[in-house]
């Protein structure tokens, strides 16, 4: 696919477009705490990613190529985990949460991540073993294969928070974890948020409908790979967020 859309509309010119749109009618909304999980299988720029197409029936993005990922829910930051946020990954989160930041909402995202992983693509992220006791339904099926989440495989690669006037907005934190992070995969995915499936070159992944938010991690990430293919967890990464009318791509 090019940058234009069905509608006939670039990416751009569309987000663009929603957040002028949207400025007047709901400019306060806060945005909320939420994950994204690039898994990769390999390493270096050539690694192939998962990523899966939007339901044509959601109200948010329908159709569009994405990683798997969600708002954060109020439980995530109670979940037991065999081995918890490597402590650079945990502070770099912690010290630029907005209100009220606390390392229990820190590591709400990395647990948020891994349970829209298996929501959305029917992957458990973690170890076997160690006795995980589920203390909420969504988890259950972890505690049902003997799969107990693990976040210290998971790397920080951007930030972004979705523009004002949005009637949704998010406060994105997008994670990479390797694929030997899988623990179990499901032969059904527990829900249809995401279809076709597919582990792709980053280059092949561009080719695909996206949104520009997705475009632009994905070129950082390529980018990133050739000068830190190992992903160290010191590296700075983009914040993108919108100050005025200027889009700010600031390093965190």
């Amino acid at each position: 696919m090019t940058d234009t859309l069905r509608n006939g509309m670039s990416r751009d010119e569309m987000e663009r477009a929603a957040v002028l749109d949207g400025s007047k009618r709901s400019p306060n909304m806060p945005p909320k705490d939420a994950a994204t999980l690039i898994i990769m299988d390999g390493e270096g720029p050539s690694a192939k990613i998962l990523m899966g197409r939007r339901h044509d029936g959601h109200k948010f993005m329908p159709g569009l190529f994405v990683f798997p990922g969600g708002r954060v829910d109020s439980h995530d930051g109670s979940v037991p985990a065999a081995r918890e946020l490597h402590p650079v990954v945990e502070d770099k989160i912690f010290s630029n949460l907005r209100a009220k930041p606390s390392r229990r909402r820190a590591r709400a995202l990395g647990l948020a991540a891994i349970r829209e992983t298996y929501e959305e693509a029917g992957l458990l992220l973690g170890e076997k073993g160690g006795g995980f006791a589920a203390q909420h339904p969504d988890w259950q099926a972890f505690s049902d294969l003997g799969v107990t989440p693990t976040l210290d495989p998971l790397r920080l690669v951007a930030r972004a928070i979705t523009p004002p006037g949005r009637t949704r907005r998010f406060d994105a934190w997008f994670f990479v974890t390797q694929a030997s992070h899988i623990a179990h995969r499901l032969e059904q995915r527990p829900t249809d948020e995401l279809q076709d499936l597919h582990w792709l070159t980053i280059e092949s992944a561009l080719q695909l409908e996206l949104p520009v938010i997705t475009v632009t991690v994905l070129k950082d990430l390529e980018t990133r790979l050739l000068k830190d293919p190992t992903l160290k967890p010191t590296s700075s990464l983009p914040f993108y967020h919108l100050k005025g009318k200027n889009f700010l791509r600031d390093l965190i």
